[in-house]
């Protein structure tokens, strides 16, 4: 699936939350896009797309609380092109307390297959010192909503906000991971210029996630959604040019491989516990699945010169199989092999 992205940063969110600052982490302006626009962007992806089914998506405000005029004007160009199959589906985003029956149903009559709700956390205080405006009774029963009327329902969650604590990070995954939601993006919280946060941050009332920490919550997360069968299909912001402009991100667990770091500390994780089984100073040949070599290594071999100084291990091969389960690592010795899953 090939995405066709339109961002609306801001339009219809009735708060403007202490975190938040679309037009930078998006690098979008305001406004609405004509229908003109909306239709060219789509040719253009389909150009690109090589025979992959095409989906519109709608990012950054809170669709669901623009005006019905509004939503119907983003909506109806593109109805054409669902029903001639130029378009497989389309996807929006929006608050949890923009969500109820009647919306669900318009949507679905619309072709919305898919709503991503920026739910950030399930912790009451979490919510209320960063601006949120709903609750997690809100997040229920949108989600009920939306799967009552045969929408695929995604969940945002942002570990790292005011109040939060890991322990409540992971509270609030276990509480999301209950509605059993399609999948999950995590967006460890930054310091945006700007922004209430970043008054916050200068005034010394708010300290965000280390990099390090950030990484190793987000391991914990990406273990439990993968455990429970929920995909998480981003983790991390993605680069832009604004966002990595001088001066923009203030503070915070930014990286533009954050996804990878995760990984690769999750490999580092498996490769300790088997190593930990081996008599020191083995050789040993790992084997990940396919693409998982760079996870495996870590960023600037890291992971490897790691394993050498803790278990006096000597890596001598990392190879890839594609009938290797995700998240597995196994290893081979002199006197055998093991694997390491979650």
């Amino acid at each position: 699936m090939s995405v066709v992205p339109f961002f609306i940063p801001h339009l219809g969110c009735p708060h403007r939350c202490v975190f938040c600052d679309q037009e930078k982490v998006a690098g979008a302006s305001c406004g609405l896009p004509a229908p003109a626009e909306l239709l060219a962007r789509v040719a253009q992806y389909a150009e690109k797309a090589r025979g992959r089914d095409l989906e519109a998506a709608f990012y950054g405000g809170t669709f669901t609380a623009l005006p019905r005029a509004d939503q119907k004007r983003l909506l109806s160009p593109l109805q054409p092109l669902l029903a001639q199959g130029a378009l497989k589906s389309l996807r929006i985003s929006t608050r949890p307390d923009s969500v109820d029956a009647d919306t669900a149903s318009f949507l679905k009559s619309f072709g919305v297959a898919t709503v991503e709700l920026g739910v950030q956390s399930m912790d009451a205080e979490v919510l209320r010192l960063s601006g949120r405006g709903h609750d997690a009774a809100d997040v229920e029963s949108a989600v009920a909503a939306l799967k009552e009327a045969g929408i695929e329902v995604g969940i945002q969650l942002m570990p790292g906000l005011p109040g939060d604590s890991p322990a409540r990070s992971l509270n609030s995954l276990a509480r999301v991971l209950a509605l059993s939601p399609s999948f999950l993006r995590i967006y460890p919280t930054l310091v945006i210029s700007g922004t209430e946060l970043s008054r916050m941050y200068t005034a010394g009332s708010y300290s965000p996630l280390s990099l390090e920490d950030a990484v190793n919550l987000c391991k914990e997360m990406l273990v439990a959604a993968t455990r429970a069968g929920v995909p998480v299909i981003r983790m991390g912001l993605q680069p832009t040019a604004e966002l990595e402009a001088p001066g923009v991100v203030l503070a915070g667990p930014y990286h533009p491989a954050f996804r990878q770091l995760v990984e690769s500390e999750l490999c580092f994780d498996q490769m300790s516990r088997l190593l930990s089984a081996l008599p020191r100073g083995s050789r040993v040949s790992f084997t990940v699945p396919r693409g998982k070599t760079s996870d495996l290594v870590g960023q600037k071999r890291q992971n490897l010169s790691r394993v050498s100084r803790l278990f006096d291990a000597r890596v001598v091969a990392v190879r890839e199989d594609a009938a290797l389960e995700p998240h597995t690592v196994s290893v081979e010795w002199d006197g055998g092999a093991m694997s390491a899953g979650l």
